[in-house]
């Protein structure tokens, strides 16, 4: 499976991550396993629940957690915002 690269921001705990993620995977799947890991990089600052979403970090839009990375058109270099 194809992986990219994307920056992840991460406010709660002011600070940006570069993470490799499935291009074919579905934005809920990618969610769920970056909640461990940006908890575990942030040193426990940021927290995940049920409410937390993924945006795009340049326009703020809330992207649908049901379509695969590449259907959102997320690619190599796209920056990407956890709250």
């Amino acid at each position: 499976m194809t992986k990219i690269l994307v920056e992840v921001v991460v406010p709660a705990a002011e600070k940006r991550f570069d993470v490799f993620i499935p291009q074919g995977s579905r934005l809920s799947e990618v969610k769920q396993l970056m909640s461990g890991i940006l908890s575990e990089l942030s040193e426990g600052k940021f927290k995940a629940d049920a409410a937390s979403v993924l945006c795009d970090a340049d326009s703020g839009k809330v992207f649908d957690i049901n379509k695969k990375v590449a259907e959102l058109k997320i690619k190599n270099g796209s920056k990407l915002m956890y709250l």
